[in-house]
């Protein structure tokens, strides 16, 4: 058996070190495949803070690492997702930390209208699942808007036929935010646009609009891709101002279409809904007064009929007071006769009887004899008063002497006696925590004053009196002193 010690024969081969065959390697890997073009699924992507995009390619039996770095990953047209399928371009290199080989990717797209229309699918069915699509967040269009905001491109035909069509149906202000229509700056800016318009004051300088139009005119899927873009939905859905899009033509369909309040088949149809008819709607105002004055004037000659019916029911004035006047003329004529007879009554009851000596002298009399038996009945009555009254007092002086008095103040003595315990009690325990937290503030004083400090270890370094904390102020002083927790230390000048 051979010993595994032995040394044996001398092997000629070169030795490398680790460095250096990674360096081979991947100099003849990026010799090999310095421009590729690989198409395959995206797998897994991560997107750390750093702005990088680190992902993977794959196909159902091979999987290649892939890098954005983050100068190439601002300005993708399209962002990889996970699932969208990809055809990439860049370069092969190996990543010698990990040993492993991966691709650096200088552009990336999808391969094919079917991978974007993949790719528009799933992102349209994750923003219905939050609701951005629903039919109860989408705001009314107000009717007449004096300011409308149009985020389109300011060179296109698009903004042209929107101002051509406002003015011909209804003049109104209208502010324009240039945008890019398409390409990698299409969607950050026309989020921001969005953003921009309902960050505007009402009122103010510059005048926050009332009614919003995003509009493109015709293109490929490609073309249109900007506005499926998920910022753009989100910055759209967010809006409190409404929104209009107008994005492509009658066939195009984008994913803004389905956030925003209102979606126009084309940029004119768009200006058509901003806004009515200006003739059309001074011609329905002015049918609108006709009716009204017709129903007016209707109306007035229906109350006017109404009574003049009533008045033909009613009975003439003079039939309704002929009555109550000949009444009046009747006991008119009765009432002198009737004052005389009663003034010839009483003058002679007068004269027989009220006034007779002998009928006051029994009045009198039997006033008196009334007097007479009410004072007698007074008497008595005041003698029954005082008595009881004299009784009740007796009963209440017999309450109060002897022992219930002397119980009553038992008892309040008692409570008094309590009472002043506890209080007692009371400011003694006040008093007690008053001390103790008195004496732990004390300590606290100790703990954190520079004595103690200076027992850990520490020095206090004066300069002609004063504290010294840097190495200037120590050099510029007369003398030092230095301060330990045994003493003071003078240690001369300080220059």
């Amino acid at each position: 058996m051979m010993d595994l010690f032995d040394d044996g024969p001398a092997d000629n081969t070169p030795e490398f070190s680790v460095s250096e065959i990674s360096g081979a390697v991947k100099k003849a890997i990026e010799g090999g495949f310095s421009h590729v073009r690989v198409r395959g699924e995206v797998g897994r992507v991560s997107r750390p803070a750093s702005g990088h995009i680190y992902m993977d390619l794959k196909d159902d039996r091979s999987v290649l690492a892939g890098v954005i770095w983050k100068g190439r990953a601002q300005g993708l047209a399209h962002r990889p997702e996970e699932g969208m399928e990809v055809i990439a371009t860049g370069k092969l290199t190996t990543f010698p930390g990990q040993s492993k080989y991966q691709m650096v990717i200088e552009d990336i797209a999808p391969a094919g209208a079917g991978a974007l229309m993949a790719m528009l699918e799933k992102r349209k069915a994750a923003l219905a699942a939050e609701g951005l699509f629903a039919p109860e967040r989408k705001k009314p269009l107000p009717y007449l808007p004096e300011i409308i905001g149009v985020i389109t491109s300011p060179s296109g035909a698009v903004i042209r036929d929107i101002l051509h069509r406002l003015r011909d149906r209804f003049p109104r202000k209208v502010l324009v935010w240039p945008v890019a229509v398409q390409g990698a700056k299409c969607a950050p800016e026309v989020a921001a646009a969005i953003a921009g318009f309902n960050a505007l004051t009402p009122g103010g300088a510059l005048p926050r609009p009332d009614l919003l139009i995003v509009a493109r005119g015709g293109g490929s899927l490609e073309d249109l891709w900007g506005f499926n873009e998920e910022i753009v939905a989100r910055a759209a859905a967010a809006s409190d101002i409404p929104l209009i899009s107008a994005v492509g033509h009658e066939t195009d369909t984008t994913l803004i279409d389905f956030v925003s309040d209102m979606r126009a088949p084309t940029p004119t149809a768009a200006a058509e809904l901003a806004v009515p008819v200006r003739m059309e709607l001074l011609a329905w105002a002015d049918q609108q007064g006709a009716r009204l004055s017709r129903a007016l004037t209707t109306g007035l000659g229906q109350r006017q009929q109404r009574v003049r019916d009533l008045g033909r029911a009613l009975p003439q004035v003079d039939a309704l007071v002929e009555g109550p006047r000949q009444r009046l003329d009747y006991l008119g004529e009765r009432l002198p006769s009737a004052l005389k007879g009663a003034a010839a009554k009483k003058r002679l009851q007068m004269s027989e009887a009220a006034l007779r000596p002998g009928i006051l002298s029994r009045r009198l009399a039997e006033d008196q004899r009334r007097l007479d038996g009410l004072a007698a009945r007074l008497e008595p009555a005041l003698k029954r008063k005082v008595r009881d009254g004299r009784r009740s007092l007796e009963q209440t002086g017999r309450g109060l002497r002897g022992s219930v008095l002397q119980e009553r103040v038992a008892r309040h003595s008692e409570r008094l006696d309590v009472v002043l315990r506890r209080l007692s009690d009371r400011a003694s325990r006040q008093q007690s925590e008053r001390f103790a937290r008195l004496e732990a503030l004390d300590r606290l004083r100790e703990t954190l004053g520079y004595v103690e400090t200076l027992k850990r270890g520490y020095a206090v370094v004066r300069g002609d009196g004063a504290v010294v904390t840097t190495k200037d102020a120590a050099a510029g002083a007369r003398t030092l002193e230095i301060e330990f927790a045994d003493g003071k230390l003078p240690v001369g000048s300080g220059r």
